[in-house]
């Protein structure tokens, strides 16, 4: 199964601010961004970096973003990239990657899992997750938010759920490795108790029960 995507709004005005000019852009409290894709002129805009901060926290890779300029037009775009200053994790600069209808996308989809594992449950074993996200390539109306699987059929330790197991939506191509594992259960670790030295030394040394004195 797989969530369907959702899509976010973001509003953008169209900028002449570029070079050393845009520090002072960013000082009233807008970034500036860049709207760019296959066959199109790049669109320099900025955006209100409040606004899009908080975006940017509630969406994936994958999330498509419709973008509003100048109250105008609005444009399909991903987040593609962005810059973030090391010291003070200000937001510097925004890539965004405008989609065309009939053109398919390579994203990173998060998986998420659910159920439970008898071999968890009853056996102690520790469920791995090997891995969070998977590339696929799909046309933007059919990119999932999510793929999801459940961990129902981890019934011991012998058992993997590989992305070859995860069922995909229909137009959703697989470009991650099939044989990937994607979860499985460890077993538990058992503990061997140590004997003393001193103890198994003296347990050596001691005669056996039915043993005679030398005369």
């Amino acid at each position: 199964m797989s969530a369907k995507a959702v899509r976010m709004s973001l509003a953008a005005t169209s900028r002449t601010e570029i070079g050393k000019h845009v520090s002072q852009l960013r000082k009233t409290g807008r970034i500036p961004a860049i709207v760019f894709g296959h066959g199109i002129e790049s669109i320099p805009v900025s955006l209100d970096a409040h606004e899009f901060d908080h975006i940017r926290r509630a969406v994936h890779s994958n999330t498509i973003v419709e973008l509003k300029i100048d109250d105008k037009a609005t444009h399909s775009v991903l987040i593609h990239g962005v810059q973030i200053n090391p010291r003070n994790r200000q937001l510097l600069h925004v890539d965004l990657f405008e989609l065309k209808s009939g053109e398919e996308v390579t994203v990173e989809i998060p998986l998420h899992s659910s159920g439970e594992s008898y071999a968890v449950v009853r056996l102690g074993g520790t469920l791995l997750h090997n891995i969070d996200h998977v590339r696929v390539r799909a046309l933007p109306d059919k990119l999932p938010e999510s793929l999801d699987y459940t961990v129902d059929s981890l019934d011991d330790f012998d058992k993997a759920i590989h992305l070859r197991d995860l069922p995909l939506p229909d137009g959703v191509t697989l470009l991650s490795d099939p044989d990937e594992v994607v979860a499985k259960v460890a077993a538990p670790k058992v503990e061997e108790v140590a004997v003393p030295e001193v103890a198994a030394e003296a347990a050596a040394e001691a005669p056996a029960a039915d043993a005679k004195p030398e005369a």
